[in-house]
């Protein structure tokens, strides 16, 4: 009987040992696994995708980007995304991201709205952001914003300044105060340049209608706008791939031009003319650093400083929009450079609504 208790007493002690052992070597952590849920972070994509070439895959690659500097691995206790094919996937797509237990979750797009508000009142343990919307009030949610009229007034600089034909054109994804401040911005920015300037306005009324784009940018090539700005998601990949096909039976002296939005779109201007030469269509890209913003907030989270319940909001000098130069002359760059000080001064006030959604004469 003696030599059995003191088998359990020996064995009691080389236990406690052991697990004295793994806290001083973990600095008195419970285990890596834990640590990496409170930096666990996904995205819910609205229906653009996060190869939309726009604002979902500038999430996403933010994402991944924020992944790999906290050295975290793709899936549940990591980062993801969450596809939404249409809008009846937001509330099933966030709900599997709770399910999954990541501490931070990102609605990207004004239209998961009513799905990430709804989920943050119901999980208030969670943290919840929304991209391009607000939610007030609620201390689990952070509203992120972008001031995308500047860089679109830029935009229309220099679409005005490279235009031969002083006629350019505007494709929206859907009519909203988001993209109002795209059309805002670009009208008025083209306007300082030329009063006179023809701007043809066209809505998509989707983000991720490629085919509805592609007959848009037809229309208004054929019209004679030779600038196109595209700011609808996914849809603009259409815009794109039409100047394309028409700058690739053109010498490049003879080109169309397409202005990029969210991401920087350098790349997907280049082609090869009917000479063979290579040369590359973007004129410029109103870039929105989604991506940045995803990684600001998702840092702040994990340092136990998640700005809830309050809106931040990214614009020039938050260094949170800016127009690329991309494919801009040196003359049309500093027509840009002159209208982006003014505009940060405060001498010129950009709208953020347009006085119509009429094409302008």
């Amino acid at each position: 009987m003696n030599r059995f208790r003191w088998t359990i007493v020996a064995i009691v002690v080389v236990v406690i040992a052991a697990v004295g052992a793994y806290f001083g070597l973990n600095g008195g952590k419970t285990t890596s696994t834990n640590d990496s849920g409170k930096k666990s972070v996904a995205i819910i994509t609205d229906t653009g995708g996060i190869d939309d070439h726009s604002f979902n895959q500038s999430a996403w690659e933010g994402l991944q980007k924020y992944g790999k500097e906290e050295g975290l691995s793709k899936g549940n206790n990591g980062y993801n995304y969450f596809q939404s094919n249409d809008e009846s996937d937001y509330k099933p797509n966030i709900n599997s991201a709770i399910q999954a237990k990541f501490k931070t979750i990102f609605g990207i797009g004004y239209a998961l709205e009513p799905a990430v508000k709804q989920a943050a009142k119901q999980n208030p343990k969670t943290n919840f952001g929304i991209i391009d919307d607000t939610i007030p009030n609620i201390k689990n949610v952070v509203s992120i914003t972008f001031h995308t009229e500047q860089s679109s007034y830029l935009a229309g600089v220099a679409a005005a300044k490279a235009s031969k034909t002083q006629k350019i054109g505007f494709v929206g994804g859907v009519k909203g105060d988001i993209i109002d401040t795209f059309q805002a911005g670009y009208v008025a920015g083209a306007k300082s340049v030329n009063k006179n300037i023809q701007i043809n306005v066209q809505y998509a009324n989707s983000y991720s209608d490629a085919a509805q784009g592609k007959t848009i940018a037809s229309a208004m090539y054929a019209d004679g706008d030779d600038v196109i700005f595209t700011a609808a998601g996914g849809t603009g990949n259409g815009v794109f791939a039409q100047a394309k096909a028409l700058n690739q039976k053109q010498a490049a002296d003879k080109k169309v031009w397409v202005i990029g939005v969210d991401r920087d779109q350098k790349s997907d201007g280049n082609y090869t003319d009917k000479n063979g030469n290579k040369s590359n269509f973007t004129l410029a890209s109103a870039v929105k650093e989604v991506g940045q913003a995803v990684i600001d907030i998702s840092k702040k989270a994990q340092a136990g400083k998640f700005p809830g319940g309050k809106t931040v909001s990214f614009g020039f000098k938050e260094h949170g929009v800016y127009l690329a130069k991309d494919s801009m002359s040196s003359s049309v760059w500093s027509a840009v450079q002159a209208a982006k000080k003014k505009v940060e001064s405060g001498s010129i006030k950009v709208p953020i609504h347009p006085k119509s959604y009429a094409s302008v004469q």
